[in-house]
């Protein structure tokens, strides 16, 4: 059964006394849901991912230390795993420190950061390497949706990030596709849009490595998911949760789509 996961992505924001008040602000809305019980997937909160930046990584485990439930990570790592690259952060470092997860190939380092396939490939192995569990994302951009290219970039994308891995290697990665035209635009592809796309990457799984695999592989949906359209957009049999961006900055807005399940 594939995992429902939820995942906030802080960016480059909030104070260390505002990230952790949005932290504990968090912790007391999952503590009381999980007291007071309710309507979920077998009595249970989906599975819930934080990537902060990295200088409240220590902070935020601290917080969640006992939570089965909610695991800490980055938004992006180093391609080496030691060496002379100042200002730079191993893989070797974050799970050193109890990071568990960590982003590749967010379109915003794609874009500002002209990380490409090859590069991502490295870090997706990299990560793997040393206990780390990525979230590879994948996704086109508003002319190459317009123009009709939207699954070759994707599949281009999957192909050269992840596809030259064996079976036991890929299983496990989480995947999220991230259409780049819906990021802080407000925009949002509607949930057939997200459903047609996920089910695609899916086949393009099953196709590389086995109906087995793509059946339990996680495909998350990042692209302006909100508290208002998080029930819809997880309603689709494909997708299996979502990454989520400036609506994980607000407590209550976070949680109410971690509920939408």
């Amino acid at each position: 059964m594939r995992k429902k996961i939820v995942a906030g992505n802080w960016k480059m924001n909030l104070s260390a006394e505002e990230a952790m008040a949005l932290a504990n602000e968090l912790k007391q809305k999952i503590d009381h849901q999980l007291d007071t019980g309710g309507p979920r997937q077998n009595g249970a909160l989906p599975r819930i991912l934080l990537f902060p930046p990295y200088v409240y990584l220590s902070g935020l485990i601290e917080v969640f230390r006992n939570y089965e439930g909610l695991s800490i990570g980055v938004q992006n790592i180093y391609q080496e795993e030691k060496g002379a690259y100042t200002g730079e952060v191993s893989p070797l470092m974050v799970r050193s420190m109890g990071g568990t997860h960590t982003l590749i190939g967010h379109s915003e380092r794609r874009m500002h950061f002209n990380e490409d396939d090859e590069l991502l490939a490295k870090k997706t192995a990299l990560a793997l390497k040393n206990g780390l569990i990525p979230v590879y994302c994948c996704g086109e951009m508003l002319p190459e949706r317009e123009t009709g290219k939207h699954f070759q970039v994707v599949a281009e994308q999957l192909k050269k990030g992840v596809f030259w891995m064996k079976e036991e290697e890929a299983g496990n990665i989480i995947i999220a596709y991230e259409p780049v035209w819906a990021i802080g635009t407000g925009q949002t592809a509607s949930p057939d849009q997200a459903q047609e796309m996920h089910a695609y990457i899916r086949q393009l799984i099953a196709d590389q490595y086995s109906n087995k695999m793509a059946d339990r592989m996680t495909i998350l949906y990042g692209g302006s998911c909100n508290a208002k359209n998080a029930a819809e957009l997880f309603a689709k049999e494909d997708v299996d949760g979502g990454l989520i961006g400036g609506a994980s900055l607000k407590a209550d807005d976070f949680f109410r789509i971690i509920q939408s399940f």
